[in-house]
């Protein structure tokens, strides 16, 4: 029997489309409704490897049917219910900066641009809190932050790449300084969001209380596959006084690991901790200019001048007694003034080369052994490939750190379909290891459709408790499908 759709399967199908077009635009206007093929593959794009090497070998990827871009929550809402009523899958998209194919729409669907809620609502300078729209973007809003003697201290990679407020909660995301400020996890306090079918709701005015579990902590690293995030509430900080840098160099990886520790369970908060091994630091030397190889770690403490000496003493006590040698501030500063040089045109990693970055998150006790089994499996198991494996902690805790580490082939397969698969091979190998020695999946690049094949691995029993509350909240599974494990809608496509 033929599997050929019908004529009038798809003269249906057309006009249903149309049907929903005219809703849409009618609820937003034409001009913010696009079906335009250049417009959907924009809205589908990131910066996950994937994205990047389907458009290098000039394949399609996987796009919604529309791309909206609404206004306003209440603009949201009608968007979502729409969705609802046709079951039709809706795909969140802040700065589209995300590496984990967030914003690919596998299933078509509307692709809901928030770039144009991008209003600071009010900055409480009382209680050091702002509250913005989701589409907004790092930089903007902390230039107005600064102009009245604040900051967010949320500085990603992504800071100068377009990425939003609402990319940075939906996905828990880091900047260099939250070994001090805290990831977006701990700086949100609220958030507004769009559930199906098409109903805002706000959690409460604070993140401390008991009063039962928190809806935040829901919505925070949900990937846009509860609802969409369209409002939010931020601690602030006062701008710091003083900036002081440090740098010291160790035998091994393992001796920095220790120093790190150390710092950190004495309950010091350096803004920021990074610590290279040998090929991140080569790498960094090539990037930033930084005049050192071998394992580096760049400090960096701010805040109150006495707060400053105080910390940067005793770092260094700490440092040393750990077997570091201290290579002065210049170091140091030298890599604040480029961090973001690494991010900048040419630089990033771009195929044909093919790359992943584990990150992955771990207890101190752990971290050394999750080290040496990822490099070992990574540089053995795929020899044949060249494969290359590098490494630095960039996100320190009270109780651990996470490892940004990536791997590189400089020279992968040239077919598609096998690339895709010495890709996921490489994936498998990297994170499975990190796991059976403690690792936990990710630290603040977010899951996507990329990593939600671990999801289950990760969380066992607790991903099917996970699940029931995603079906509870979004019955036809028509929020961000496909992403953190979950699977299609429970409807086909248009």
């Amino acid at each position: 029997m033929s599997t050929e759709p019908t004529q009038s399967a798809v003269t249906g199908a057309n006009y249903l489309r149309g049907v929903v077009s005219r809703e849409l635009s009618a609820a937003l206007g034409g001009e913010h409704v696009s079906e335009d093929p250049a417009a959907r593959e924009a809205a589908a794009a990131d910066w996950s490897w994937q994205s990047k090497f389907m458009a290098y070998k000039g394949l399609e990827q996987p796009v919604a049917d529309f791309v909206v871009h609404p206004a306003n929550t209440a603009e949201v809402e009608r968007v979502v219910e729409i969705a609802s009523d046709f079951k039709l899958p809706v795909i969140p998209r802040g700065g589209g900066t995300g590496t984990q194919g967030g914003t690919l729409a596998p299933y078509g669907g509307i692709a809901v641009d928030l770039s144009r809620l991008d209003r600071i609502i009010d900055i409480d300078e009382e209680s050091f809190v702002v509250t913005c729209e989701a589409g907004i973007d790092g930089p903007t809003l902390e230039k107005t932050l600064n102009e009245r003697g604040f900051t967010l201290a949320h500085y990603p990679g992504s800071y100068n790449m377009g990425a939003s407020i609402g990319g940075f909660i939906a996905a828990r995301g880091s900047g260099v300084v939250s070994t001090k400020y805290g990831k977006a996890e701990n700086q949100v306090l609220q958030v507004e969001a769009v559930l199906p079918p098409g109903k805002a709701i706000e959690t409460l005015r604070v993140p401390s209380h008991a009063a039962g579990p928190d809806l935040l902590q829901v919505l925070v690293g949900s990937e846009g596959t509860f609802g969409v995030i369209t409002r939010a509430t931020l601690r602030i900080d006062p701008l710091p006084e003083r900036r002081e840098f440090l740098a010291f160099s160790f035998d091994d990886i393992f001796q920095g690991i220790e120093a790190g520790r150390r710092i950190m369970t004495s309950r010091l908060r350096p803004a920021t901790i990074r610590l290279y091994d040998e090929a991140d630091s080569v790498k960094l030397q090539e990037w930033v200019g930084t005049p050192f190889k071998g394992t580096l770690m760049v400090v960096m403490c701010d805040g109150a001048p006495e707060l400053v000496d105080y910390e940067t003493r005793a770092i260094t006590e700490i440092a040393l007694g750990a077997g570091g040698t201290d290579q002065g501030a210049e170091v140091g500063r030298i890599w604040w003034e480029g961090k973001y040089e690494p991010y900048a045109k040419g630089k990033l990693p771009q195929p044909p080369l093919m790359y992943g970055t584990f990150d992955q998150v771990a207890r101190f006790k752990d971290l050394p052994a999750i080290y040496r089994a990822k490099k070992e499996v990574i540089e053995t198991e795929f020899a044949e490939y060249g494969a290359r494996y590098t490494a630095h902690l960039s996100h320190w805790y009270d109780w651990g750190s996470m490892l940004y580490d990536r791997f590189y082939v400089d020279n992968p397969p040239e077919d598609p379909a096998e690339a895709m698969d010495l890709h996921d091979r490489l994936w498998d190998a990297g994170i499975f290891a990190g796991m059976k020695h403690g690792g936990v999946l990710n630290d603040h690049h977010g899951v996507g459709i990329k990593l939600g094949r671990f999801m289950r691995p990760q969380l066992g029993t607790a991903f099917d408790y996970l699940r029931s509350l995603k079906d509870a909240w979004d019955p036809d599974g028509i929020m961000n499908p496909g992403k953190l494990g979950f699977g299609p809608p429970r409807a086909p496509r248009l």
